[in-house]
């Protein structure tokens, strides 16, 4: 049995106390300042040890045996080890589940929770961007624990076949904030927004509706007479140009590169995870010709201003992706080909030529592996193996 607190006060002494702070015992206080007067209770917490301090509410409202029944209420709450502060927060949460969080809502509080963790700083935008354009007018107002299927049919029904890239990402979208709202108490039940087994059943595959576009490439027997015209420009884009084809890397890794990442002994560039699509460091072993454009860039190397490899016009900022594009073209003599589009070419004459094995290929392009299993026994980057494979590369480029 817990000894009961000293009841200290009378209501009389409440009434006609008018500042500062009055113990009535066990960790009740009246507290007065200015114009407020509150009841207090401080406890150390069960659960950290700590010392806290719990407002019960206002000693204009609540009455001296309130405020004991209060307090009383709570000590109960920590002779049974929990903290009282936690166990109202966690009946405020349930209050707002009952009451109706909206979807809106739990997307904005999903968005600020996961967007330290995205590295594409427009992510924020993009997210909620769509989200307000095709999801909340639909039913952004409606409670989080009553979305159902049809409402997410609702939003998706009126783009899924005229902007079907679109339209399958804003449901993955869907589908992420309700399984936030599931893991947080604020409904329960089957995922509406969930494609496999549900509502693949009613909607047609997005596969079934794009059209896949690949990205305009040169066709590999053309690649010499390019690349002979962009060794004959001396624009350091041309030159960025010819680094993105002899290492088949894409155009913001190779934009981005710093002298750090390069290691002109060993002949490799060595590309840290955070610049990686998949998020995985990548090794480039480095032709003889990729050297040579490197030993052509050092003499514009200047570590106070970034350290860029292919600098841009304004100090510590790298080449743009449309002077890259430029060169390409004019190298081309036509604007249907894209920088993306030399990965392609590289692809297609290891393909075509079986210049190397479809593993080497894939490797040489830092491409994600599907089969999780084969991806989780891969240990080596067969590095050995891509070196001569880019010095062939090197040698059919040059014609």
């Amino acid at each position: 049995m817990s000894r009961l607190p000293p009841n200290r006060l009378t209501a009389l002494q409440v009434s006609k106390h008018k500042s500062g702070n009055l113990c009535d015992g066990g960790g009740l206080w009246i507290v007065v300042s200015g114009g407020s007067r509150l009841w207090e209770l401080r406890f150390k917490s069960p659960v950290t040890g700590k010392r806290r301090q719990m407002s019960l509410g206002s000693a204009f409202d609540l009455s001296l045996s309130e405020a004991r029944g209060r307090a009383s209420d709570c000590r109960r709450l920590i002779e049974s080890g929990l903290d009282p502060i936690v166990e109202r927060e966690k009946e405020k949460a349930t209050r707002k589940l009952e009451t109706g969080l909206s979807f809106e809502d739990a997307a904005t509080r999903y968005i600020q929770e996961q967007a330290p963790g995205w590295k594409d700083h427009k992510a924020i935008a993009t997210w909620t961007g769509s989200l307000a354009q095709h999801v909340f007018p639909v039913f952004g107002g409606k409670t989080i624990r009553s979305i159902d299927t049809q409402d997410v049919l609702a939003a998706l029904r009126p783009i899924w076949t005229e902007k079907t890239e679109t339209a399958g990402r804003i449901r993955g979208r869907i589908e992420r904030i309700l399984d936030y709202a599931r893991a947080q108490g604020w409904r329960d039940g089957e995922n509406p927004a969930r494609w496999r087994g549900h509502l693949s059943a009613t909607l047609p595959p997005p596969s079934k509706l794009m059209k896949v576009q690949h990205h305009k490439a040169i066709g590999w027997k053309g690649i010499s007479a390019v690349m002979e015209a962009l060794r004959a420009s001396e624009g350091l884009a041309a030159k960025a140009v010819r680094f993105c084809c002899l290492t088949v890397a894409r155009s913001g890794e190779v934009r981005n590169a710093l002298w750090s990442e390069i290691d002109m002994a060993t002949r490799v560039w060595t590309i840290p995870d955070h610049k990686m699509k998949a998020g995985r460091e990548h090794r480039v072993p480095l032709s003889a010709d990729a050297l040579t454009i490197l030993q052509e860039m050092l003499p514009l190397r200047d570590s106070s201003a970034g350290d860029l490899v292919f600098p841009g016009h304004k100090r510590g900022k790298p080449l743009s992706d449309v002077a890259l594009s430029k060169a390409l073209h004019l190298a081309a003599q036509t604007k249907e080909v894209t920088v993306h589009g030399l990965r392609s070419t590289f692809r297609d004459w290891t393909s075509d030529t079986n210049a190397c094995s479809r593993d080497v290929a894939e490797m040489a392009l830092a491409h994600a592996i599907e089969n999780k299993v084969e991806a989780a026994y891969r240990r080596s980057d067969l590095l050995e193996q891509r070196h001569p494979l880019m010095e062939t590369w090197a040698t059919y480029c040059r014609g």
